[in-house]
């Protein structure tokens, strides 16, 4: 289920099987610009989610190192060296050794996926700077209770100092261990051309065919910090975690945070979870109150608006602040009566909206376009509602507008 490649060519990469190889001598076989190709290599190909090694070639950093006809070291400038040369490669120890502990923690993540999620499938894999994602097909729920114990698995097994190994095994034995995981490119690709394939195992943990570079016992991991989770695509959950000093920089904000929330809940960790509960339902209480109470003075302010007859009609006008345009909408609709059939109401602030709500007697949509015509702005309804926002006049102004002032 994780990076792999097979190439008949002229250069094989050695970082596999070599983890912990960081420097070597071997002979230039072709040079083609900035391009070189090695008769043997321990830098890591970038490959299936795992990056490319970084280092030098000859004193010549290292821009790139992929595999296409063999693996090609792509440097930052042109070698000085040539074909025939023998010359040292140095690999970045602290960049490989993350990529090598992260690919590790990955498959460590996997295996605690088996013991949670039904159904497990691969869909994705990648090293990042900061973080790593692994992408998970399933039909179960990766809820926040479910993203904890994942953590708290990969972090036991990383405890328990499992051994990591790898060997080749033939692809018909690979199959029938219905351990092993497959990713489609390992099914399509290597497995279709070669006789066997790598077998990676964490004991007793978990088994995938993979190419990349690992760790040879769980301890050398580290602690792995869950971060997030998301949805890249239908039945696909990704998940986001971090290992070495951004993993453990992450932990220590967190649990901060946590002490910090604590502190001024005047409670422990352990009530926390309790006591934010609570908390919140006493603001969800306080804001229904807040909403009943806001819309008792809504319904005040528009009883308390002034009438003016118009055309035989008694039209209600007038200016209310601190309400949205939604809210009055929704409270004007209530106060249309027999004896009031119009309620024309304009919000007071730096930016006025109007709101008409009627019988139907007075075409509301027809006065928010006139309105509008006047005072600029935009805005639309129907017979019987509309309103309009934008208006490039003072309330009082647009007030005196819809009582025919």
């Amino acid at each position: 289920m994780w990076p792999w490649s097979f190439t008949a060519c002229v250069t094989t990469t050695l970082a596999p099987a070599n983890p912990t190889v960081r420097e070597f001598e071997t002979t230039v076989e072709a040079v083609d610009g900035r391009d070189v190709w090695l008769s043997e290599t321990y830098f890591y190909a970038a490959s299936g989610g795992q990056p490319a090694d970084r280092g030098t070639l000859g004193g010549t950093a290292v821009e790139h190192v992929t595999d296409e006809d063999g693996v090609v070291h792509r440097l930052a400038t042109r070698p000085a060296f040539e074909p025939g040369e023998t010359v040292t490669g140095v690999i970045d120890d602290a960049f490989r050794t993350y990529c090598t502990r992260a690919h590790t923690a990955s498959h460590l993540l996997y295996g605690a996926g088996r013991q949670l999620l039904d159904d497990l499938g691969y869909g994705g894999f990648g090293i990042g700077e900061e973080k790593v994602r692994v992408d998970f097909t399933t039909p179960t729920e990766i809820d926040d209770e479910t993203l904890v114990e994942l953590e708290r698995l990969a972090n036991r097994a990383v405890w328990e100092s499992r051994p990591v190994s790898w060997e080749a095994v033939p692809v018909a034995e690979a199959r029938d261990r219905d351990r092993v995981s497959f990713n489609a490119k390992t099914e399509e690709g290597v497995m279709a051309e070669a006789d066997t394939v790598r077998v990676v195992t964490i004991e007793e943990w978990d088994w995938a065919a993979c190419g990349g570079t690992h760790v040879s016992n769980t301890s050398e991991i580290g602690p792995v910090t869950v971060q997030s989770r998301s949805n890249p695509g239908e039945g696909m959950t990704r998940v986001e975690f971090a290992v070495g000093p951004s993993g453990i920089d992450r932990h220590a904000t967190v649990h901060a945070n946590a002490r910090e929330t604590a502190t001024r809940l005047d409670t422990n960790l352990d009530s926390l979870p309790e006591e934010a509960a609570a908390l919140r339902e006493r603001v969800e209480a306080l804001e229904s109150e807040l909403s009943d109470l806001r819309a008792q003075a809504l319904d005040a302010a528009l009883s308390g608006l002034a009438t003016v007859e118009r055309d035989g009609i008694t039209w209600q006008v007038g200016s209310v602040a601190g309400f949205d345009p939604n809210d009055v909408g929704e409270r004007a609709q209530d106060h249309v009566d027999t004896d009031t059939p119009v309620v024309a109401v304009v919000g007071d602030g730096q930016a006025p909206f109007v709101v008409v709500a009627t019988d139907g007697t007075v075409d509301a949509g027809e006065i928010v376009d006139d309105l509008t015509a006047e005072f600029g702005g935009g805005g639309g309804g129907g017979p019987t509602f509309a309103q309009g926002g934008g208006l490039s006049a003072d309330s009082g102004r647009v007030v005196a507008w819809l009582r025919g002032e």
